[in-house]
């Protein structure tokens, strides 16, 4: 399906209802409070009956915003995309070159660090695009690049991505919307400029009337609006999802987010509940009760005021056996322990609504010394981390293969990468240096490995020549080497 040529609703029709979940679950993720009141406009009450903290109108000008927000939200999407690539994953080849060349993707492309932010944002709405696309002026190799699911329209055949159509509003100075439509298909990437509303696409106009996408005019091909990739099979974007099935559409190619509802319905419960809070500290700040004798009158039309700090006071007329007529302290109790207690339990159903476990957000009993007792007290996060690492994994894997493949195309490398790279990911949770020492001392002991093999349980990330030299320069110190016999002198 080419880009479209006529006037249409936008945001299209077709995934309509999860773009309005999606929006929603950007207001959470984001924290922002306009977001929340607006999204909660039309839908004032939870799931319970009882009104939504961030649909109830605003108070007074004048007056302070009391309602606060806890980023619960955000916490929990850092938090997975945390677990996935806090350690890189660990890209390899057979081939020397291409090995190369992934190195200097991953070194100087920063590819870790897309990921992290690929993740966090898979989490919040349910799915993330990696796009390719590259700038000759800008870098020497091809550009892994994050694109949000709001932002794209997606075509699936028995769940594989065939074609995506991505969009972003243009800088303008009057009530025309700018939108760039860039379309991905296998063999070429689309462009399209259009001249519209805030509801409609609007019509189609060459890309140079629009400095920020009028560079690309020069690039495109016989057709007028499309760069041939030379890749005929192969696809320059990929949709990764969250995690599947999206229980509120099933059967829909896209995935869910980690806070899908009814989870929303808690986090407005937790903002409630620290507003509550913090109300009761704001009602509790002492007040000082006095009776009208105790003012000093500052003059007609200024009112009077009372000096709490003066220390002597003119007598005051006020009979000895008169109850009440004294300085009242006015202190109401705070209820530290309710309020706690119940913010700790909203946030554990949270987290644990999500598939994670609550010691992993700070809400277990007492801290893990090793890494076994960290992996045992988070498995739920752990099951969950690696559910969405096998939804990863083909998709960079085809990305960074396509990434090669352009590399050459392109002219930047020569490297002809015929095989798909291999993906690991990193571990989730480090071990403690010091039980790892106490695990290779008690096999040195019982003498069951081999100093290969010590060296490999120390440093698992390092290549077989740094293993090797490692372990000879231990055998060396050791005195357990083996000499060389034509430098030992023992053939003539």
């Amino acid at each position: 399906m080419p880009l479209p040529e006529f006037d249409v609703p936008w945001p299209p029709r077709t995934f309509a209802t999860e773009y309005r979940e999606m929006k929603v679950d950007d207001a959470w993720y984001s924290g922002d409070r306009d977001r929340l009141a607006a999204v909660y406009a039309r839908t004032p009450r939870r799931a319970d009956g009882r009104r939504r903290l961030w649909s109830r109108r605003p108070e007074a000008p004048l007056r302070p915003e009391h309602r606060l927000h806890i980023p619960l939200a955000a916490d929990i999407a850092s938090t997975s995309a945390a677990l996935l690539f806090s350690e890189p994953p660990t890209l390899t080849a057979t081939d020397d070159q291409v090995q190369q060349r992934l190195d200097y993707f991953a070194e100087a492309g920063g590819i870790a660090n897309t990921l992290i932010e690929a993740a966090e944002v898979a989490a919040a709405l349910g799915g993330v695009y990696l796009r390719i696309t590259w700038d000759r002026e800008l870098v020497d190799r091809p550009l892994l690049t994050v694109v949000h699911a709001d932002s794209a329209l997606p075509e699936f055949r028995y769940g594989i991505l065939t074609a995506v159509s991505f969009w972003h509003e243009l800088p303008s100075d009057s009530a025309t919307v700018w939108r760039h439509l860039e379309r991905h298909e296998p063999g070429a990437i689309l462009h399209g400029l259009y001249q519209g509303t805030a509801d409609r696409l609007g019509v189609r106009v060459p890309l140079t009337e629009h400095p920020d996408v009028a560079g690309l005019a020069a690039s495109l091909g016989e057709q007028g609006d499309a760069i041939e990739t030379g890749l005929p099979d192969a696809l320059t974007a990929a949709y990764v999802p969250n995690i599947r099935p999206n229980r509120k559409h099933r059967g829909s190619p896209l995935g869910r987010s980690d806070f899908q509802d009814p989870i929303h319905d808690l986090f407005d419960a937790l903002d409630t509940t620290w507003s509550s809070w913090m109300r009761d500290i704001r009602l509790a700040r002492a007040r000082l009760i006095v009776p009208d004798g105790y003012l000093r009158d500052n003059g007609p039309g200024n009112g009077a005021t009372f000096d709490a700090d003066r220390e002597i006071w003119t007598p005051l007329a006020i009979p000895p056996t008169e109850t009440g007529s004294g300085i009242t302290l006015s202190q109401f109790a705070i209820r530290v322990t309710e309020h706690q207690q119940t913010a700790e339990s909203i946030r554990r159903q949270a987290v644990e609504a999500a598939s994670y476990s609550a010691q992993t957000f700070g809400l277990g009993d007492g801290p893990a010394v090793t890494a076994t007792e960290v992996t045992a007290r988070e498995r739920r996060s752990m099951i969950t981390r690696d559910v969405k690492a096998r939804y990863w994994a083909p998709e960079l894997v085809d990305m960074l293969h396509v990434m090669l493949r352009l590399d050459r195309i392109l002219g930047y490398s020569t490297v002809n990468a015929t095989e798909r790279p291999r993906l690991q990911f990193g571990d989730a949770v480090s071990e403690d240096p010091q039980t790892t020492a106490q695990t290779l001392a008690l096999i040195a002991q019982a003498e069951a490995a081999s100093a290969d093999t010590k060296v490999r349980i120390l440093h698992p990330d390092w290549d077989d020549v740094r293993v090797q030299t490692e372990v000879d320069a231990i055998l060396a110190e050791t005195g357990q080497a083996v000499p060389d016999p034509m430098q030992a002198g023992a053939v003539d």
